[in-house]
């Protein structure tokens, strides 16, 4: 059975540069490995990649030990959905692509909640420049 995202749909992949997911496919999928639920496909801001530093959890600092770059402001990447969460509850939540959030994600973070962050993000962003 194919992964669905918080719409009972196909999951789409949430990014492919960086290459993000627990499983680094590009998708938000999620297993029994996936402890931290790798779930919700966020478009990082510096608001939000400050906030994650300031409560333990660095995502700018490059660390190819575990196949991660490090990210910057606009990039596409799976994110804990507890972090999210709180991210949220602390007024720093990134926007988040709906379409390519694990369904998994709605088990920590009411859809009504991700809905108000929703933003629809294509998959190549040089798009956004024409």
């Amino acid at each position: 059975m194919a992964d669905r995202n918080v719409f009972g749909g196909e999951l789409e992949p949430c990014g492919t540069d960086p290459l993000t997911g627990f499983y680094r496919d590009g998708c938000c999928n999620t297993g029994p490995e996936d402890l931290g639920s790798h779930t919700v496909c966020a478009v990082v801001t510096a608001e939000f990649l400050d906030h994650q530093r300031s409560i333990g959890n660095d995502l700018t600092t490059p660390m190819p030990q575990f196949a991660f770059p490090g990210l910057m402001p606009g990039d596409r990447w799976c994110v804990t959905a507890a972090n999210w969460l709180r991210a949220h509850r602390d007024g720093a939540a990134a926007p988040v692509v709906l379409a390519s959030t694990h369904e998994r994600a709605l088990e920590i973070v009411p859809l009504q909640v991700l809905r108000r962050y929703s933003v629809d993000v294509p998959t190549d962003a040089a798009a956004l420049d024409e």
